[in-house]
Formats: structure tokens, C-alpha cells, sequence
């Protein structure tokens, strides 16, 4: 599981949330930092904020379905203005969480994707 989040607080809120479930978590606080782990291919599912500086939300997705098409997204935003702009590539495995937002909400869509933890 990978969480991408710049708000510190926000990333540690989930990776707390997800381990407290016993989700293994690698948490980046920017898209970079995903892409340049190389852990895209070990990971179960990508939790991760839209408005993320240099690489946003919408440039993380388009890449990890490049190199992962089926991986289980959530994606999490506290603007929910920028959902005009949600790509189509984002249909399938998808899920969306406006901020603030429900932590049991979030692990029910994390188990419907990765089973539980």
C-alpha cells in the first residue's frame, strides 16, 4: 500500500489509519518520490491527494496506469473543485474521498480493493 500526500499531517493521519488495520505502508510526500521508489510494482493499492505540487494527483494517475492499469486507486482531495477536471482514465478501480473524510469509509474501500489487512 503507498500513500502520497504533501500535508504532512494528513499522510501520517492515513499510514496511522492503515497500519492500525495491519496494511504494510510506504508513505512519499510527493508523487516523485513514488514514482522514483520503484515500489509501483509491489505495492496492492495507491491512496493519494490531487493537489500535489510539481507532479499532481491527475499526472500520478495517468502514470501509474501506464505502468500498473489494474492497480486499485483512492484518490483523496480537500478541493473538490478540481474534480471537473478527473480524467476518464480514472474509471474501473477508482475510488474518491473528499476531505475530510470518514477513516472507517476509507478502510471499507481499502478491504472492497486489497482484502483485509
Amino acid at each position: 500500500m503507498a500513500v502520497v500526500d504533501d500535508d504532512r499531517r494528513i499522510l501520517e493521519s492515513i499510514e496511522n489509519l492503515l497500519e492500525s488495520a495491519d496494511y504494510a505502508v510506504r508513505a512519499f510526500g510527493c508523487a516523485e518520490a513514488l514514482l522514483d521508489s520503484g515500489c509501483l510494482d509491489e505495492i496492492g493499492c495507491l491512496i493519494s491527494d490531487i493537489d500535489l505540487p510539481v507532479i499532481n494527483g491527475f499526472e500520478l494517475l495517468r502514470a501509474v496506469r501506464g505502468a500498473r492499469p489494474d492497480l486499485p486507486i483512492i484518490v483523496i482531495t480537500g478541493h473538490p473543485d478540481l474534480l471537473n477536471r478527473w480524467p476518464a482514465t480514472a474509471a474501473g478501480n477508482c475510488r474518491l474521498f473528499t476531505k475530510p473524510f470518514d477513516g472507517q469509509a476509507l478502510l471499507a474501500a481499502v478491504g472492497d480493493f486489497v482484502g483485509s489487512g
